[in-house]
Formats: C-alpha cells, structure tokens, sequence
C-alpha cells in the first residue's frame, strides 16, 4: 500500500487553471523521480493520438513512480487500449487517482494502476463497446464480430484488477454500470477510498450524451459543471432527450471538418520552410480534401526537383541547391547553425538561416507537425530535447563535437611533434622494452643452436588514465541564443584536451622521474646530463650533446655490448633560448667572432629546433637534445590509437537540455634515457 501521505499529496484542488489545455493530456515531472500524467478529456481528442502519449511517457526517462489523474468520460477503444498497455507495461509503480469522474475507457486506463485511489464524490463507469457501420449484412456481421473482440480485451483488462470473473463483468458491461467512489471499491474496481476533492475541471465532451444508463443529472452535476467552475447565474438546463446510438447529420458535419482541419494544419507543417516559396501548391493540397499529408509531401519533393539535374555543377551564377539526405528540418536546421558558428557556408536555399536558437527549436517540433502554440518558451525548448521525433538536442550536440575536435586540431602543441605515439587497449601497466635491452647478435657455428636472448626485467612501465570535462547546452541557453557553448566553449575545450597532454610530457623533462633502476631520467651516471659553465648553449655544448648520444651503448648482459650511435633529430629550448639556438644550427660558419668567418659550422642543420614555453616556466637556460621521432624517448600512447578526444554526450530529461563530455584517455611516460638528453645550461 502507498503511504498515506503520498495520497494526500496528489489530491489537490484541480480547476481550469491547471488542467491541461488544448490536449486531453499533460505529463509533468515532480521531485524523486515521479512522474504526473492528468488525463482530463476526451481520450484521442484534439487530433492527438496515443501514439503521442507514448511517445511523450518513454522521453520521461527512467522514473520509479507514475501518478494518474483521471477525469474523463472515456475515447477512442484503441487509442485507450494503447495507453492501458503502455501504463501496465512500464516498469515504475503506477498509482491512479479517479479525480472525478473515469467513464468507458477511461475506466480501462485506470485498471493499469498498481493501486487506484478514487474519492467517495467520484464516479466510474463500464459499458459495452459500441459504434456505427454502414455497408451490407456481411459488414455488419464483420463489425459486429469486432466489437465482440474489443469487448473481450476490455474484460480481461477488468477481470486482472476485480478478480471478478468473465461473466460478472460481461453482465456488468451490458448494464452500462455506474459506481460511486464507495461501490467502485467495494466491486474490486478501485483500492482505496479517499477524501472528496474540493474543485474538480468541468467536463465539456459531449460524449457523455451517448451512456444510456446515466445516474440523474443531479448526481453528476459535481462532475460535469462543479460549483468551484460554476458562473455566478445559471439558466434551467432543458431536459436532455434520450441519446441515440446514431450521429446526427451535423455531428457528421463536425467531425469531417475537424478531421480536415487536422488535415490542413499537418499539410502546413510538412510544408515547413517552403510554405512562403510554393504558397500555390500549398494552397492547391489544403483545398483538396483527397489529399493526404503523404501526398502534400511527395508534391512537394517533385516541385522543388523540378528542372534539377544529376550534375553537381551549378549553372553560372545560380546556387546549387540546399542538399538534403532526406531528413529535410533535420538537415536545414543543421546547416543553418552550421553557417552561424562558422564551420560551413550558408546556403542560399535553406528556409531557415539566420534564424536564432529558439526559433529553430520551435522549428524543430512544428515543421513536423507537433503543436507547441501554449508552451512557454522554456518549456518549448525543453520539448525540443526531450520529444523523440525531435533531433535539435542531437544536432547541437554534433555541432559542439565538431567544435571541440577542431580545437584539437588547431592547437598549438610541439609534443606530437618529436614523442613516440603509441596504443594502448586497456589500462593495465604495460612494460616496454627500451633501446638497451637488446645486446649484439651472438655468432650461430654450422650446424650449432641458435640461443634464446635473455630480456631484463627493466622495461619501463605506461599506463593510461582518463582526463576530462563537462559542459552544457541548457534551455536558458537557447533562449539567449547563446552560440559561445556551440563554438568557443567546446573549441577551447578541444584546445585544453590537448594541452592537457603536453603538459604531462613536458613534466618529465623538467621534473624528471626515476626509471625502473631508480635512477633518475637524467644522471651524470647515464650520461646524458651535461652541467657545469660549458652546459650553456653553444656549438660546443650542442656538439657535446650529439657526441654523448651517439656513444651510447647497451648494458645487459649475455652479450657484447654495442654502440647505438643514437642521432639527435630534435632541440627543444625555452622561448628564451630558441632564437639563438636556431641562429647556431642554421649558421654556415661558425657563430661568434669574424675570425670565425670561413669555417664550416660543424653542427649545421643537424637537427630541428623546437620552441616550447613551458620549458621556460622551469628554467630559461636549461635545453633538450630528443632522437628522432618514434624511437624511444617519451611515448604518448592511446586507449586503442585513438588519439582525438572522446565526445561523449547526452540529452533529455533529467539534464534540462544537452550535457558534453570531453575525455581523452592517454598514457605519457619514458622509454628510454639513451634517447634524451639534457643541458643544464649553466
């Protein structure tokens, strides 16, 4: 049983204020994870479809707790049948509350209910399904043999709640049964007995005219037209003759002018951004009745490719056309954000450039034929991200996935530049082997074993490990048609995602860590450190360098040692001592006095030189010599290669708009000392 309080909480006072308008239907979300759905009309009303309220119940997301509220005097059996399935199949505990009054199908609707509360001044209502068939004898037998197959789905719904069996609530639907709040308990039909609601919405459907059975029209008055809704003065109510199970000639007329008026505003929307280009076609399917909202669209498709050839060659001076992979708002509203922040050209022929963010999220739902004229402007655009035949949440999010990836790649880093790229397919350590763990190879005599090389336990351990952000796109956002969390944001993002990895190699050049045989990166026992006055940067310091680099050698045993003869391809310098170390490297002669003029400068151009910043936050004069790419001096290895930030994002309902992860998964570490070394520089 449901707390007491929880009752008491959802029976408030509901008026015409707050009931839902324009729609026989409105869900909203309330706190810890409940979602309210009022239904207070006429099921199928208002040319909106089961299909909808699905729709709508699924874009709630993940909730543990749906509260009903019915006051309906009951619809169409299939579209009621549709919500009874959706409500009983959904994995939250479903609670309804009879507000009122839960007619025909209505009261189907409220068998889904894990616990129905109903109020001793509310009322339910069951009867047989009926309707009208025009046709010969076997169409009637036809329709007749369907009715009998939507009452038995109707009485099963009815008996998993009553407990009743098939013949009692056959008997039950055949009287066209009415129950006060009391009886409805009593008959299994309801759970719980509650307090009266003070103020109920009035029901205007003039369905009710077609019960036969109905209570005296004092009994339902507090249903119908309570006092809370009631004008001040009110004329005698003439006496209502008894319903026929037939429609009048003007009921007839009514309905086909609604269904044509849904009609007309679906055609108009399909139209969407060419309805001021092609007034005349518009004009031409509205008028004829025949015409489907289908066909309006294949019309529309074969105007706009009239004259269009294969070639993707534009005649002189006429635009080539806005291409469209057949999602036409989609592909619109994507170009035309696309052209406002700056990462594609505006084409001519899209019907919606230069429009805001707000006017494209409206666009986003009305061009496909959902009515948003009564929503405020915030809940307008939390539609747009929630309502599943709506992309707007997925085309932003596209866009700022675009913006963070080009930030990336405009970036201004060196480290990609001279490190070692590697891969990674998980993040466990890894051991790599280094430049010395090989020795020299071991004569094989005729006819003698080849012997297997015995590796150190020496290599140098990576490890990857995930770093990242989160960013926004809420609906205020869109309101302020704020295009900076679709460019700016995310680029700079981008760019950070990237700078993040150049600051981890750069870290161990300037705070150098211990490898695997405790010694630090850089040790005079090594030799690859070079201090002292003769350090600071010079062709002799450089040519020292290089000198040291090359006389490396390995240093494991079972085999003669070799000479690596290791190549400096790189200097990296602080911004301080870049413009001098170029000077020296690209220097004919030797730099430094005129009597240096003529001689061959030794160390010309033997190796790139790299400028980088953050050498200088450490030391101004301290300098790097680096081998040549790929071999092993720092790797900067990728979960699985990829070495582009994952953008990983969301939409919907609990995120009141769009959330953007930006991670990169990557590991930094050295491989080997022999391909580095460093200078002091004084």
């Amino acid at each position: 049983m449901m707390p007491r309080a929880s009752v008491a909480a959802i029976t408030t006072a509901i008026t015409v204020e707050n009931k839902p308008q324009e729609s026989w239907y409105a869900m909203r979300a309330l706190a810890g994870g409940t979602l309210e759905i009022m239904m207070y009309d006429e099921i199928g009303a208002w040319g909106i479809t089961a299909k909808q309220f699905v729709l709508d119940l699924l874009a709630a997301g993940d909730v543990s707790q749906i509260n009903v509220r019915i006051h309906s005097p009951g619809g169409d059996v299939f579209e009621g049948m549709a919500i009874y399935n959706a409500l009983k199949g959904h994995p939250a505990y479903v609670s309804v509350y009879i507000d009122g009054l839960a007619a025909s199908m209505a009261s189907v609707v409220a068998m889904a209910g894990d616990r129905v509360y109903i109020p001793a001044n509310a009322m339910m209502m069951i009867h047989k399904p009926w309707g009208v068939q025009g046709g010969d004898a076997e169409a009637m037998r036809q329709y007749a043999a369907l009715l009998d197959k939507v009452e038995s789905n109707l009485v099963q719904a009815y008996v998993g709640k009553t407990g009743k069996t098939p013949e009692e609530i056959h008997a039950l639907l055949s009287a066209e049964t009415w129950m006060e709040g009391g009886e409805a308990v009593a008959a299994g039909f309801a759970d719980e007995l509650i307090e009266p609601l003070k103020v109920a919405a009035s029901l205007t459907s003039k369905r009710m005219q077609e019960f036969t059975n109905m209570p005296p029209e004092a009994a339902l008055q507090t249903l119908m037209n309570p006092r809370g809704n009631a004008p001040a003065q009110s004329a005698p109510v003439a006496p209502v003759a008894a319903p026929v199970n037939t429609l009048t000639v003007e009921q007839i007329r009514a309905q086909v002018v609604a269904e044509d008026g849904v009609r007309r505003t679906e055609i108009t929307a399909a139209f969407g951004g060419f309805a001021a280009s092609q007034t005349e076609l518009l004009n031409a399917c509205i008028t004829d009745m025949n015409c489907s909202v289908a066909v309006a669209r294949e019309k529309l498709l074969a105007k706009l490719g009239e004259g269009a050839t294969a070639s993707t060659v534009a005649a002189p001076g006429q635009h080539p056309g806005h291409i469209s992979n057949g999602n036409l708002v989609g592909d619109s509203v994507r170009s035309s954000l696309m052209a406002r922040v700056g990462h594609a050209e505006i084409e001519a022929s899209n019907g919606f450039n230069n429009m805001s963010l707000r006017e494209l999220a409206r666009a986003s739902l009305t061009e496909r034929g959902i009515l948003v004229a009564t929503l405020a402007p915030m809940q307008m655009v939390g539609m747009a991200f929630t309502h599943t035949s709506s992309d707007f949440g997925q085309i932003l999010l596209d866009i700022a996935g675009k913006s963070v990836l080009l930030g990336w790649e405009e970036s201004d880093e060196t480290f990609q530049k001279w490190t070692r790229k590697g891969r990674l397919s998980d993040f466990k350590t890894v051991a790599r082997v280094g430049l010395g763990e090989f020795p020299s190879l071991r004569e094989v005599r005729p006819g003698a074993e080849y012997k297997h090389i015995t590796l150190g336990d020496r290599g140098e351990r990576i490890q990857l490990a995930t770093y990242g952000e989160l960013f926004g796109i809420n609906r205020q956002a869109i309101i302020n048609d704020d295009l900076s969390l679709l460019s700016d944001i995310p680029y700079k993002m981008g760019q950070a995602a990237r700078a993040t990895i150049g600051d981890l190699v750069y870290a161990i050049l300037t705070s150098p860590p211990k490898l695997s045989d405790d010694k630090l990166l850089f040790d005079a026992s090594r030799k690859n450190l070079g201090t002292g006055a003769g350090s600071a940067l010079s062709v002799e310091a450089l040519s020292a360098g290089k000198t040291a680099m090359a006389l490396q050698k390995v240093d494991v045993k079972g085999g003669k040692p070799r000479t690596l003869n290791i190549r400096p391809a790189f200097v990296l310098t602080p911004i301080a001592l870049e413009d001098k170390a170029r000077q020296i490297i690209t220097s004919e002669s030797m730099p430094g006095t005129t009597s240096n003029a003529g001689i061959a400068n030794p160390i010309r151009n033997f190796a790139e030189v790299i400028g980088e910043p953050r050498l200088d936050d450490n030391s101004p004069d301290q300098w790097y010599l680096a081998a040549k790419q790929g071999s092993d001096t720092i790797e900067v290895a990728y979960l699985d290669g990829i070495e582009t930030p994952y953008v990983e994002q969301t939409e919907g309902f609990t995120s009141d708009g769009v959330m953007t992860k930006v991670r990169i998964d990557a590991g930094v570490a050295p491989l080997d000392y022999r391909g580095l070394y460093k200078s002091n520089g004084k």
